[in-house]
């Protein structure tokens, strides 16, 4: 929105409220920019959320715009950077990565609990401990209270193995983290924090993967969606159907769903420095 108040200030036009022809040749001039359709679609909604907010209507969705957009997306491309996928195999190696400190158990309880529920980052830092319910045979449940395509706040259970349930109690109870949000910062003075940003997720996992010896050009592609890829790519792999994934997954569009598992199976062989002495390819 910056970018776009800095653009009305040059060309002397209203940023709020905008016109839609400011809008559409704000975005136009921007093509060539060298920057990708996934940024112009952020770029519109930023301007159209900063419309909602401040009780005004949204320009954005007015018909020049939206032929603007269908001229550019047509230019540059719609396809998306995917993610690289964690999958079960690359999972382990992040898992040998996990110390026995605090950090660790921190980690390893985000790990499991990330790859076998296939949540977003920001619904992973919103769990609750209050909402886990601890199961007789060594499992767990949790309550995800509200999610992205949830939005009537119903609430979804996350039901977790033994190996996950364990490495959560382990962080929990080392942690003595008793109440409030499960998975927390922890400071180098070994202080626990009260949550954890949602933008640190893909951080950690890149340092366990660089830990763990994967490559820079993949620790550079690895993202907070990392899990979920490769979770439906695992799942896609032992024979679970589309609507299967999406439920897991908490998808609602099919197309994102159908990005994610197109290619089922990652460049294993890339995904460590070419020259580590250790195989791990055994």
């Amino acid at each position: 929105m910056l970018e776009f108040k800095s653009y009305c200030n040059k060309t002397d036009n209203s940023a709020l409220p905008a016109d839609p022809k400011t809008i559409s040749e704000f975005l136009m001039q921007t093509i060539n920019q060298g920057i990708k359709s996934s940024t112009i679609r952020r770029k519109v909604s930023s301007i159209s959320a900063i419309h909602r907010l401040s009780s005004l209507d949204d320009p954005t969705k007015h018909s020049e715009v939206k032929i603007t957009q269908r001229k550019i997306y047509r230019q540059l491309g719609t396809r998306f950077d995917q993610a690289y996928p964690i999958t079960k195999i690359l999972l382990n190696k992040l898992l040998t990565a996990c110390a026995d400190d605090l950090h660790g158990l921190r980690d390893r309880a985000l790990l499991l609990v990330a790859y076998e529920s296939m949540r977003r980052r920001s619904e992973l830092v919103s769990l609750r401990v209050e909402d886990i319910e601890w199961i007789t045979d060594g499992g767990v449940s949790i309550l995800l209270r509200k999610n992205k395509t949830d939005r009537l706040g119903c609430g979804k259970w996350i039901h977790l193995t033994k190996e996950a349930s364990h490495a959560l109690h382990q962080w929990l109870s080392v942690a003595k983290v008793s109440e409030g949000l499960i998975f927390r910062g922890v400071k180098s003075s070994g202080a626990i924090s009260d949550g954890l940003c949602e933008s640190r997720i893909s951080r950690i996992y890149k340092t366990l993967a660089r830990k763990a010896g994967f490559g820079e050009s993949v620790v550079q592609n690895i993202s907070g969606h990392s899990m979920r890829v490769g979770g439906a790519q695992d799942l896609l792999n032992v024979g679970a159907s589309l609507p299967q994934i999406m439920t897991k997954g908490g998808w609602s569009k099919t197309d994102t769903v159908m990005g994610y598992i197109e290619k089922v199976r990652p460049c294993l062989e890339n995904c460590f420095e070419t020259n580590s002495h250790q195989d791990y390819g055994q």
